[in-house]
């Protein structure tokens, strides 16, 4: 009888390879399971809710009537009606699409932007964008709550002497040194929900606040700019304010990858639902702090709403400490999607080991670096414009309608085809115009700033 002899001898190529694969899928598994994105997938529907509410409804809510007063009245009603209309048929495109594949789920925005434009393309296309947005965003809710913190010291100790806005943002900064720490998505979830309250409240009390001023005896509703150039570059301004104010699909497909999916009850249904309740929630916030803003205080109201109201100084003390609450959770759910690609990055292509010291040190940083900024340009209006239009119109308005068109590929002339060709021509149109307004705010601001002043 014949028995072959394998001690010692390597293994079968075959069993080589298959072993090798093996521990390559134990080690992607490894690492999903620790990245903030992927490591939890037991959401509910109602999460969904509160992290878009939270993501949405953030700074950008108090600079609609300032926006409402660059644009005038008939503009500033279209545009912002426009927008809510818009921006909730291509988050519902963003939602469909997270599972088109069968089999496979787009856990992040640039890994539908492969699927669409390519394997490199798409990288190149989608990262600088969702970077810049996310960024863009942490950097402008940073100087919301330095602002939101120096307006509430003021008011309640009006007799105390005045500390320079960038002890406040430092202040603001302190906290998410602490929560930059929470693994995941579904961690910030009771910040998150908190976030989402206090969006709801303070637009309330904004506006109703507001409303109980009635309108002053010298409010003006025409331009505020002397020269006809002045004009129509505050009119761009006033686009970028709104686009800000729809920041919530580039988190989106991160949401929904924390809620979990099988062929029988895929993620779109529950997300889907979130997303319709959140929408409610938004226009409860936008469209009565636009209008009421803008019809009490005309082109006179401040870039900040808060900033406008005097009195009753016990509720706008409250609002102000509530908008702080509000952009503790907001700045995280930006910050969660920058901390998974950062990880990523080091732990899949410099082989770096997944640890909490990783972590410790890549959150820091992320913190101080997004504080030192916000310490040095705190330009609100101009900020808000400047993102809006250079990273919020495309990765909100236009982006999800071409990613359509090329995965889906509608019939020609058909309304699906029509309706994503109108969306993507507005959207450029706004990514252009509210770029070089935001620009040019910014300039003008920074005229009379010291740096950390």
């Amino acid at each position: 009888m014949y028995i072959q002899m394998t001690d010692g001898l390597p293994p079968p190529p075959e069993q080589s390879s298959y072993d090798h694969r093996i521990g390559e899928i134990e080690k992607q598994k490894e690492i999903d399971d620790w990245l903030p994105i992927t490591s939890s997938r037991n959401a509910k529907w109602w999460y969904s809710t509160f992290h878009n509410v939270t993501a949405m409804v953030g700074a950008g809510v108090l600079g609609l009537p300032y926006s409402m007063a660059q644009l005038g009245w008939g503009p500033g009603v279209t545009v912002l009606i426009l927008s809510w209309i818009i921006t909730l048929y291509t988050l519902w495109q963003m939602v469909e699409m997270h599972e088109m594949v069968p089999g496979k789920r787009f856990d992040r925005y640039h890994e539908l932007g492969q699927f669409a434009f390519g394997e490199r393309l798409g990288l190149y296309i989608i990262v600088p964008q969702q970077i810049i947005v996310e960024v863009g965003v942490c950097i402008v809710y940073m100087v919301t709550g330095g602002q939101s913190l120096k307006k509430f010291h003021e008011l309640v100790c009006s007799d105390c002497s005045r500390i320079k806005l960038t002890y406040f943002i430092m202040i603001f900064a302190s906290s998410h040194f602490v929560l930059s720490h929470l693994p995941n998505f579904n961690s910030i979830s009771i910040v998150s929900l908190v976030a989402a309250v206090m969006s709801l409240s303070y637009s309330t009390i904004a506006w109703t606040a507001t409303a109980a001023k009635g309108v002053q005896e010298d409010v003006q509703y025409g331009y505020k700019s002397g020269t006809t150039g002045s004009t129509v570059l505050s009119f761009f301004t006033g686009l970028g304010g709104i686009a800000f104010a729809y920041a919530g699909h580039n988190v989106v497909l991160e949401i929904q990858a924390t809620i979990p999916s099988s062929p029988s009850t895929p993620s779109k249904g529950p997300m889907w639902k979130g997303v319709k309740v959140a929408y409610v929630v938004v226009a409860l916030c936008y469209f009565p702090v636009a209008l009421v803003g803008y019809a009490v205080f005309g082109n006179a109201v401040a870039d900040n709403l808060l900033i406008s109201l005097k009195t009753p100084v016990w509720a706008i003390a409250i609002a102000n400490l509530f908008v702080v609450m509000h952009v503790i959770g907001s700045y995280q759910v930006f910050a969660m999607p920058v901390f998974d690609m950062v990880e990523t990055f080091l732990v899949k292509k410099l082989n770096f080991k997944p640890s909490t010291f990783l972590r410790f040190i890549v959150r820091n940083v992320y913190v101080a670096l997004t504080m030192f900024i916000a310490i040095m340009i705190p330009f609100f209006g101009g900020l808000l414009a400047f993102f809006g239009g250079f990273a919020f119109a495309p990765t909100t308005y236009f982006l999800p309608c071409i990613m359509w068109l090329l995965i889906y590929k509608p019939k020609r002339f058909s309304l699906s085809w029509w309706t994503n060709w109108v969306c993507i021509v507005l959207g450029i149109l706004l990514m252009i115009l509210s770029t070089i307004g935001g620009l040019r705010q910014i300039i003008l601001e920074s005229k009379d700033y010291t740096l950390f002043s």
